[in-house]
């Protein structure tokens, strides 16, 4: 969800937290934490000065971006035009999906000390850029595969073109602020209809 919201719009438009190679790094540093849990190998890529391959994978993080945004707004029946995805056609979000999952392969490794619970970790292939971008695809994936994309919703706020998962059933935006924002705007138009 994370990666499809950075696409995100304010009063001056809507705009890309990946736009340069520089800010994928710093939002791949951002959310670094979780996936170093699972994958050693990360912490390392994303502490370096310079990661190897960085430019690659940070137009693999924006495909996977558009890919996902294009199979979301299918999934929910997003009306909204701003901060549509590049990708218009649903074969090609599944092809860039299945081409980043498969671009890096990871397996997984067990440790088991004498006296002590086997410990698995999981290994991937170099760079751990393109690995993390196939790990966030594999995410997707496992969650559209196990039927719960009727929770995913689009935020139908005025101006909004995020994403968020339906946590709870009363729950119709991403945010307390797009609804306030959505409740205004009804109430303005209510009071709009009143007056004519």
């Amino acid at each position: 969800m994370e990666l499809m919201n950075t696409i995100w719009a304010d009063r001056g438009g809507v705009h890309d937290a990946l736009s340069t190679d520089a800010e994928a790094l710093a939002w791949l540093r951002a959310v670094g934490a979780r996936l170093e849990e699972r994958a050693p190998g990360v912490a390392t890529w994303l502490d370096s000065d310079r990661p190897v391959d960085l430019d690659n994978a940070a137009t693999e993080l924006r495909r996977l971006r558009d890919a996902l945004r294009r199979l979301t707004a299918e999934a929910t029946q997003d009306p909204r035009t701003a901060g549509a995805s590049p990708i218009s056609d649903r074969g090609q979000a599944l092809e860039v999906l299945n081409q980043v999952v498969a671009a890096s392969p990871s397996w997984l490794a067990v440790d088991w000390p004498v006296g002590h619970q086997p410990v698995s970790t999981l290994h991937l292939a170099q760079p751990a850029g393109s690995a993390i971008a196939s790990m966030l695809a594999a995410e997707f994936i496992a969650m559209l595969a196990s039927g719960n994309q009727p929770e995913l919703r689009a935020c139908l706020a005025p101006g909004c073109v995020l994403y968020f998962a339906k946590e709870h059933n009363r729950r119709e935006w991403c945010s307390s602020a797009c609804g306030n924002r959505a409740r205004a705007a009804r109430h303005y138009r209510r009071r709009k209809a009143a007056s004519v």
